[in-house]
């Protein structure tokens, strides 16, 4: 690892100094060479280790954002939004009274993210911005095509833990699990630039597929900082739930997330319906067949199972994946069931 400059503004004002911020997510050269000049965010570090490990950036200089006081605190206002900034950690949203209380699918998915340890510094910010984990990405031997190559080693290779849905030249898979359960709520990003009023982005449109350009993930822009995730206001009749599956018990990424949100009738009709897979697609994937199913129904075991059913529907399995098509029909059913069921 190269020797890197250290930098810890003591405000957001000195952290979006644009002659010192670009973008945490540089991409690569066209031939593969990691940018040697790009600053980097730091948040809880664990994913910028992982990078800088795995050649994929070498900083000249890093800011620790862990000291800004403005990317801090879960405030709850006024009109019931929530407004949550991107240094909070996992373990404090996943027991946060109000989000386990209003937003149940994303305490159910940062509580049951990584391992104990490591969500008390991986923070939402670092978890919405991570970069694939993809072993042909990550790995300084395979020149893939997100990493300005010709091709997607994965769909002839080891394609078990990858995409079933969307692989527009790259079969990775998105890799937070917190981003299921926020895209199912609805959830808004704000993101601050020097000198700019904050842009405010919903987070499904934020996410990059493959199609539209290989390399990217996001539209973070240069000088940029995610500054906080906004929830909109749950009324007593929205209900949610998160699923996960790994493999065995371990604290991995999983191989299969669900993320369900409904908007109830007291009779159990459904009057909207959220349904979103993760670890299925590179970005968040909506499940609009399932939803379509879900809406206007009264929530039943059988309306689950056929919403189940609709939500795969398109899926292209790759040669070793196939087997996350039951995984993720029982886990839509079952994240459907709990979104309705009282807490």
């Amino acid at each position: 690892m190269k020797s890197f400059e250290w930098a810890s503004p003591p405000t957001l004002a000195q952290a979006l100094d644009a002659r010192t911020v670009t973008t945490a997510t540089g991409m690569l050269s066209a031939d593969g060479r990691p940018p040697t000049d790009a600053v980097v965010l730091k948040a809880g570090g664990i994913e910028l280790m992982g990078l800088m490990k795995d050649g994929l950036l070498t900083p000249a200089r890093i800011v620790n954002l862990r000291t800004v006081p403005e990317l801090a605190g879960i405030v709850e206002r006024a009109d019931g939004t929530m407004r949550i900034g991107t240094n909070i950690t996992l373990a404090e949203l996943a027991r946060d009274r109000v989000v386990i209380a209003r937003y149940r699918a994303l305490a159910d998915a940062v509580g049951n993210s990584a391992s104990p340890q490591l969500r008390e510094v991986a923070t939402i910010g670092g978890n919405l911005l991570q970069r694939p984990h993809c072993w042909y990405f990550r790995s300084a031997h395979y020149h893939c095509a997100r990493k300005g190559g010709a091709m997607c080693f994965a769909f002839a290779g080891e394609n078990q833990y990858h995409a079933i849905f969307g692989q527009d030249g790259c079969a990775i898979v998105h890799p937070s699990t917190s981003a299921t359960a926020l895209v199912a709520l609805g959830a808004k990003l704000e993101l601050s630039r020097a000198g700019h009023t904050p842009r405010v982005v919903a987070l499904e449109s934020f996410f990059v597929p493959p199609a539209t350009d290989v390399r990217r993930e996001n539209d973070l822009r240069d000088g940029e900082i995610l500054t906080a995730i906004l929830l909109p206001a749950m009324g007593p009749r929205m209900r949610s739930a998160h699923l996960r599956q790994g493999e065995l018990d371990s604290f991995d990424w999983p191989i299969a997330d669900v993320a369900v949100a409904l908007d109830l009738e007291p009779s159990g009709e459904c009057r909207s319906a959220a349904v979103v897979l993760g670890s299925a697609a590179p970005v968040p994937y909506r499940a609009r067949g399932a939803e379509a199913v879900l809406t206007g129904g009264r929530i039943s075991d059988d309306l689950a199972r056929r919403a189940a059913k609709a939500a795969l529907a398109g899926a292209a399995p790759l040669a070793k994946n196939a087997y996350k098509l039951p995984v993720f029909e029982a886990l839509v059913r079952r994240a459907i069931i709990n979104a309705a069921s009282p807490t």
